[in-house]
C-alpha cells in the first residue's frame, strides 16, 4: 500500500535561472527558482531538484523528469564542440567549404568566409558511388575502408561524421562504413547522413551530420552527468530531455540526435502556449519568452505551432524539425552600452546569471535593462527567485555611469535603455508578425519567462494587440510546458518522384511502416497508448522549382496521399499569389511526426474570488517612473492574494516570486478562473 504521493518534474535549465515546478497527484505544487551554472549545468539541474525536496517532494515517488537544457545551444554558438572526422564520397571532400555556392556578403569587398565546421585535413574521402536512383555505381571496397581508418586513427579525433552521396536512398556503403569505425573506435561517437538527415541537399544534410556528431559528446557528457547526478540525489525516474520539435525524447537517446537539442528550452515555452491558448479560447497568439539572456518569440496562428523543417545555426544550415522560433540577445541581462559614436546600445551582450545585473549584487557592474528597472521603481528592492535581492544602489550606480557619458540623468538614462530594449522587442514581434503578412491586432500576446510580464503593458501599447494573457507563474511556464509537451518522435525520407499513381504506393507503404514503428517507440518511451497521434506532411513543388512547400494531409492511406497536388496549389497561391494547376507537382520530401502524452496529475480548481478590484491584494504604494506617464505613486499587488474575478486598474504592478507584471495607465487587468492575468485597453 503507498500513501505517499507520486510526483512529476519539469526543469527548465536557462542562461540565467533553472526553473523547476513539480506536481503531485495529491494536488500539491511545489517550484523554485535557483541560479544557473554555467561551468556545469548539471549542478542548476540537482540543486532545483533538492530545492524542491526541501520543500516536501519525496524523491522515491518522483515517477517522470522532463528537463529543457541550453547545453546544444550554448555549445553551438560559442563553439565548444568536439574536433571531428568526416568521411565523403571521393570529389566531394570540399563541400564544407563549397557549402549552397552562394556568397553570404554579396558586395562586401572584404567578406569573411564562413566558419568551417571541419577543417581540411580532418576531411577524407572514399572511392564509391551511390547513383541518383539509388542503384551502386562504384561499390565501397574493403582496402579504401581500412586504407582511411588508418589515417584517422592518426587524427585521434573525438567524433567521426560520414556524409556519402545519395546515402539517403541507399545507406549500403554508410553501414558498412559504420560497423567498420565502431570496431575500430569503439568509444567514439559515429554519426552517419542516413540515420540523422535522410534528406537530399548535400551541404544542409554534410552539415546536420557534422554537427550532430560535434554534439555528441558534449551533450552525451552533460545527459550522463545529469542522469547520475539525479540518482544519487534518490531520483530514480525515466529522464525525458526536450527536442526543438516541441517533444520529448529520453536522454538515453538524445545525445545520439543531439542537434536535434539545439532550441531545448524555448520549445518547452511553445508547448506551454498552446495549452495556454487553449485554456483561453485564442487560436491566434504570440509569445514573449524572455529570460534574462535572451527573448524568443513565436507565432502561433490557427492554434497551430509553426514548424521548420530547416534552421540557421551559425551561418550553417541544419536539417531538422524545429518550432519556428525567432531569437534575439535582448533578455533582462542586456548589457547597456555606448560605442564610439556616442549612442546608446542594448544588448547583445548579457551579464548572464555570474556576474548577473548590478543589482544582483555578485560581482556585475555594467547596467542592464534589469537596473534600468530598478531606477525606474518598476523592480522593487524586495526578493526574488533564489533569496536574490535586488540592490538599488548598485542599480542606480551603474545607470549613472551610462548616463554620464551621454550627458544625461539617472532616471534619464533608464528610460532610454528601457526605450532601446522595447524597440528591439517590438521589432522581434513584428518580424514574426508584419513581415510575414499578419496583423498583430489580430493576436493575443503570452509574455512569460523572468522578465516578459515586466514589459506587458508596454508591448500591448506599442503593437496595439488584442490582449495580453500572463500566466499564473510565467517565470516557471517554459518549465511547466514541457510536460505539456509529451513525447515526439521525426521521421523523414526524400523521395523527388512526380505526383502520380506510380509514385504513391511506395511512399505509402513507408509511411504506414515507419508509422507502426514510430507508435511503438513512444509508447515504450512512456506514453499514454491513447493519446498517441500521427500525422503527415509532404514537402511538394512544381517541376523544375528549387524550394518546396509543406503540404498537411490527414493520413497515410492512398486516398489522403491522392490529395497532395489539390492542396498544394491553394498554398502556393496564398503565399506566392499564383498556381498553376496545369503545371506537374513533384513530391520532394515526405514527413512523419508521431507525438504521444505524459500522464499529467490532476490540479485542483482555484477557488473563486469575487469580483471586483483586487484592493485586500495590494501590499503597498510606491512611486514608479512609467514610460509616458511620467512620476506616480503605484499600486504594487502581492500576486499570490488575487482572486479569480478580481480586477485591476492601471497603472499597477503586480509583484511575485518568478515575475513581475506592470500595466500602464489606461490598462486594466482581469484575474481568469486559473490565476491568468487578461490585460486590456480601456478604450
Amino acid at each position: 500500500m503507498t500513501s505517499l504521493a507520486q510526483w512529476i518534474v519539469s526543469i527548465d535549465a536557462g542562461g540565467t535561472f533553472t526553473d523547476a515546478i513539480a506536481h503531485a497527484n495529491d494536488g500539491r505544487t511545489l517550484v523554485t527558482k535557483t541560479a544557473s551554472t554555467p561551468d556545469d549545468p548539471s549542478r542548476g539541474l540537482t540543486n532545483a531538484v533538492a530545492e524542491l525536496a526541501a520543500q516536501g517532494m519525496d524523491l522515491d515517488e518522483v515517477k517522470l523528469v522532463c528537463h529543457g537544457t541550453t547545453v546544444a545551444t550554448n555549445a553551438t554558438l560559442t563553439g565548444n564542440l568536439a574536433r571531428v572526422a568526416l568521411i565523403t564520397t571521393r570529389g566531394f571532400r570540399d563541400v564544407m567549404a563549397y557549402r549552397q555556392g552562394s556568397r553570404p556578403q554579396v558586395y562586401s569587398l572584404k567578406p569573411e568566409r564562413p566558419n568551417e565546421l571541419v577543417e581540411r585535413h580532418a576531411r577524407f574521402e572514399v572511392n564509391e558511388r551511390i547513383a541518383s536512383n539509388g542503384s551502386v555505381v562504384t561499390a565501397l571496397q574493403q582496402d579504401d575502408i581500412d586504407a582511411v581508418l588508418d589515417r584517422i586513427e592518426a587524427l585521434e579525433p573525438e567524433a567521426i561524421a560520414v556524409s556519402l552521396l545519395f546515402s539517403y536512398l541507399n545507406s549500403v556503403h554508410e553501414d558498412m562504413l559504420l560497423a567498420a569505425l565502431e570496431q575500430r573506435f569503439p568509444d567514439t561517437p559515429v554519426t552517419i547522413s542516413s540515420q540523422v538527415a535522410r534528406e537530399f541537399r548535400e551541404y544542409p544534410r554534410t552539415a546536420t551530420t557534422v554537427i550532430n556528431a560535434a554534439l555528441r559528446p558534449v551533450v552525451g557528457a552533460y545527459l550522463e552527468r545529469a542522469a547520475s547526478s539525479l540518482a544519487a540525489g534518490g531520483v530514480s525516474a525515466p529522464f525525458q530531455v526536450m527536442q526543438s520539435n516541441g517533444g520529448c525524447v529520453p536522454a538515453g537517446r538524445a545525445a545520439g540526435q543531439a542537434h536535434r537539442l539545439i532550441l531545448s528550452g524555448p520549445a518547452g515555452g511553445v508547448s506551454g502556449l498552446l495549452r495556454g491558448a487553449a485554456e483561453h479560447g485564442l487560436s491566434n497568439v504570440i509569445s514573449l519568452d524572455m529570460g534574462g539572456t535572451s527573448i524568443d518569440v513565436c507565432l502561433v496562428r490557427g492554434s497551430l505551432a509553426p514548424y521548420t523543417s530547416m534552421q540557421e545555426v551559425q551561418d550553417h544550415t541544419l536539417i531538422a524539425p524545429t518550432v519556428d522560433i525567432h531569437t534575439i540577445g535582448a533578455g533582462g541581462g542586456s548589457i547597456a552600452w555606448v560605442d564610439r559614436t556616442k549612442r546608446l546600445r542594448v544588448g547583445p551582450q548579457s551579464a548572464k546569471a555570474v556576474p548577473g545585473p548590478a543589482s544582483y549584487g555578485r560581482g556585475g557592474t555594467a547596467a542592464t535593462l534589469t537596473d534600468a528597472h530598478v531606477v525606474l521603481g518598476t523592480l522593487g528592492s524586495g526578493a526574488l527567485a533564489g533569496d536574490l535581492r535586488l540592490d538599488y544602489a548598485a542599480a542606480e550606480k551603474a545607470v549613472r555611469e551610462i548616463g554620464d557619458q551621454l550627458g544625461m540623468g539617472v532616471i534619464e538614462a533608464a528610460e532610454a535603455i528601457l526605450a532601446i530594449a522595447m524597440a528591439h522587442m517590438v521589432r522581434a514581434v513584428r518580424k514574426v508578425s508584419v513581415e510575414r503578412g499578419l496583423d498583430p491586432r489580430e493576436f493575443s500576446l503570452f509574455p512569460f519567462g523572468g522578465a516578459g510580464p515586466l514589459h506587458a503593458g508596454l508591448l500591448l501599447r506599442h503593437l496595439g494587440l488584442s490582449s495580453v494573457v500572463v500566466p499564473y507563474q510565467p517565470g516557471l511556464y517554459s518549465a511547466d510546458g514541457l510536460l505539456a509537451a509529451g513525447l515526439r518522435i521525426d521521421d523523414s525520407q526524400t523521395v523527388l518522384r512526380p505526383f502520380g499513381t506510380d509514385a504513391l504506393p511506395p511512399i505509402s507503404r513507408w509511411l504506414a511502416e515507419r508509422r507502426d514503428e514510430l507508435v511503438r517507440q513512444v509508447i515504450e518511451d512512456g506514453a499514454a497508448p491513447g493519446s498517441v497521434q500521427a500525422s503527415v506532411t509532404v514537402d511538394c513543388r512544381y517541376l523544375g522549382q528549387g524550394y518546396e512547400l509543406s503540404v498537411p494531409l490527414d493520413g497515410t492511406s492512398m486516398e489522403d496521399l491522392g490529395l497532395i497536388a489539390e492542396r498544394f496549389h491553394p498554398l502556393h497561391r496564398e503565399l506566392y499569389g499564383h498556381s498553376s494547376e496545369r503545371e506537374t507537382v513533384e513530391i520532394v520530401t515526405v514527413r512523419l511526426a508521431v507525438t504521444g502524452g505524459f500522464d499529467r496529475v490532476a490540479q485542483p480548481a482555484r477557488a473563486a474570488g469575487t469580483a471586483g478590484p483586487a484592493d485586500a491584494a495590494i501590499v503597498v504604494h510606491r512611486t514608479v517612473h512609467l514610460p509616458g506617464t511620467g512620476e506616480s505613486t503605484t499600486a504594487i499587488y502581492d500576486r499570490t492574494k488575487l482572486q479569480p474575478g478580481n480586477t485591476l486598474a492601471g497603472p499597477a504592478i503586480v509583484q511575485q516570486m518568478d515575475a513581475t507584471t506592470v500595466l500602464l495607465g489606461g490598462q486594466s487587468g482581469r484575474v481568469t478562473g486559473n490565476g491568468d492575468i487578461i490585460i486590456t485597453e480601456d478604450n
